[in-house]
């Protein structure tokens, strides 16, 4: 069977990185090799990540005794798990590319459960889940953590965390998007890196409850707290990274963040509680101790009655290892975020720094107020106009794609017909446009107080209310329809980066005038340069912008 052959047959490619793991890689193969398809269409690439133990040895000789499955060793010098994934990302020949780790034992549907999510062409990636066959208290309690957080992703349409011990990426975009970052070398948060850049590009990641790896978790309380200290260590850089995710993602339970402070509040009201005993007027330290010590503890009650469905035993050890889990994650944070202050190690970026996403966001919000007090009574001329001069509702909704690719409602003063969503296509053919944007010169759809609303931008001013909630921002990329977007290339994708704006670079340099590339050049050099002084400027020249009145079709 000849290379074309094969690449044609294949399903999938399924990359495992191993160092040192000659005692587990073979339970992770032998898994592999009971997989529900057959054989032919998959094939399984470990990336031996320069062992120094017989794990090559190991692999060689179970490649040789299966020599029904397409498998295969390849060899680096010991560089860490992100770049023997993209070591062997290089040399995959399907278009998926699923990874496990060589501690995983992937469950018999394990590839079918990932592979038929991306029969729906807008999925990016997949994310499976963790199982464990083991009964001692630790790895039990990581069990619950886990399924705690299967929990709250399971009703999600799409998800921004993918971890790699169960996980799945369309090649194509894994490559053009440089795969996971080698700075991490370690086992730590790259796959969270790489899943947050690519939900940043509005990447559609779905998690997959049923694609289930068994897994050998934390023994021991010290194996629990150490992991958790390095992952909050180079989370510290991930968050400067990404600032927007240090607020939320689909993940990480925001209870969390909040038994981390009330951790590190009762840990430095300690000394004042012990000064106490000592001098009287610091008494009052240790009624702040108690209330702390009381609120943390009904931060777990929830979490706390899932375990003790489970077990008791597991209830009663919930609040010391929760405690464990919020010193170590908080101790790691705090000394990475000290390690990591200056200049940021790598080629990344954040796209907009947190401080600035604040004074950005409150901008926003005073903008928005004052955008909305100032235009009611226009709004509400123009309503009376929009009714007398054609049947139909006053406002008009739209579905439209804005940060990291989520989905709002964009609501704006109708300047259309009553039906020009489903007479678009008598106009224009999406799937035919030689580029992902449009714009269709005397419309004649557009009503005659809907082209006065139009030149004068009137139409849009019930997005401050957009603005307001936080769907869209004053000053950004132009709120784009979802099936625009689904045309787009990856670079266009990165302009998704950002809130989309009531007015931006587009709408000051010509709006509906520009073509693609252009309108593309102006808001990622504003994406890649952001300052709030940029802001300023093009919000002073927005007014001028809309009274020339160019491009306003």
């Amino acid at each position: 069977m000849n290379s074309q052959t094969v690449k044609d047959t294949l399903l999938c490619s399924i990359i495992v990185p191993v160092y040192n793991g000659a005692m587990t890689i073979t339970r992770c193969l032998d898994a592999l090799a009971q997989q529900s398809i057959a054989p032919a269409f998959y094939e399984i690439i470990i990336v031996d990540d320069g062992s120094h133990d017989e794990t090559p040895i190991v692999v060689n000789g179970w490649i040789e005794n299966h020599a029904e499955h397409q498998a295969r060793l390849v060899h680096q010098a010991n560089a860490g798990p992100a770049a023997a994934r993209n070591h062997g990302a290089q040399v995959a020949q399907a278009a998926l590319l699923l990874f496990t780790d060589a501690d995983c034992a992937p469950l018999p549907n394990w590839i079918e459960a990932l592979t038929t999510v991306f029969q729906d062409a807008s999925v990016t990636g997949a994310k499976g889940a963790y199982l464990t066959k083991q009964s001692a208290l630790v790895p039990r309690f990581v069990q619950a953590e886990y399924e705690d957080r299967y929990d709250r992703m399971r009703n999600q349409p799409q998800i921004d965390f993918i971890d790699t011990y169960s996980a799945a990426y369309r090649r194509m975009v894994f490559l053009e998007n440089d795969g996971f970052d080698v700075i991490f070398t370690t086992a730590s948060v790259e796959d969270q890196e790489l899943s947050f850049r690519l939900a940043q590009k509005g990447y559609r990641l779905v998690f997959v409850p049923q694609a289930q790896v068994l897994h050998l978790h934390d023994s021991n309380l010290w194996e629990y707290g150490r992991r958790k200290y390095y992952i909050g260590y180079w989370k510290a850089l991930l968050t400067r990274w990404h600032p927007e995710r240090m607020v939320q993602d689909s993940h990480t339970p925001q209870v969390l963040k909040v038994q981390i402070v009330l951790l590190a509040l009762l840990i430095g009201s300690l000394p004042l509680g012990l000064a106490g005993l000592f001098w009287p007027p610091l008494e009052w330290a240790w009624l702040l101790i108690g209330v702390l010590l009381l609120v943390f503890v009904t931060t777990t009650l929830p979490f706390l009655g899932k375990l003790a469905h489970k077990s008791w035993a597991l209830a009663l050890l919930g609040p010391v290892l929760l405690a464990v889990r919020a010193l170590t994650l908080g101790s790691g944070f705090l000394f990475g975020t000290i390690h990591f202050a200056g200049t940021l190690p790598g080629a990344r970026q954040p796209v907009i720094p947190g401080w600035q996403r604040l004074i950005k966001r409150l901008l926003d919000i005073g903008g928005a107020l004052v955008g909305l007090g100032l235009s009611i009574p226009l709004v509400a001329i123009a309503a009376l106009a929009i009714k007398l001069d054609s049947p139909g509702p006053i406002f008009y909704w739209q579905v439209r794609i804005g940060e990291n690719g989520r989905p709002f409602r964009i609501v704006k003063l109708r300047s259309m017909i009553n039906n020009a969503e489903e007479r678009l296509a008598d106009l224009i053919k999406i799937d035919e446009l030689p580029e992902p944007v449009y714009k269709i010169a005397n419309d004649p759809r557009i009503t005659r107080v809907g082209k006065v609303l139009r030149r004068t931008s009137l139409d849009e001013a019930p997005q401050f209310y957009n603005v307001l909630i936080g769907e869209m921002s004053l000053v950004g990329p132009r709120p784009e329809e979802a099936q625009i977007v689904a045309l787009y290339r990856d670079q266009e994708r990165r302009r998704l980066a950002v809130k989309p704006g009531l007015t931006g670079p587009m709408q000051v340099n010509g709006r509906g005038d520009l073509n693609l590339a252009d309108r593309l050049s102006l808001e990622l050099e504003y994406i890649d340069n952001y300052s709030l002084l940029r802001d300023i400027q093009i919000l002073l020249r927005t007014v001028p912008a809309i009274l020339r009145g160019h491009g306003a079709y």
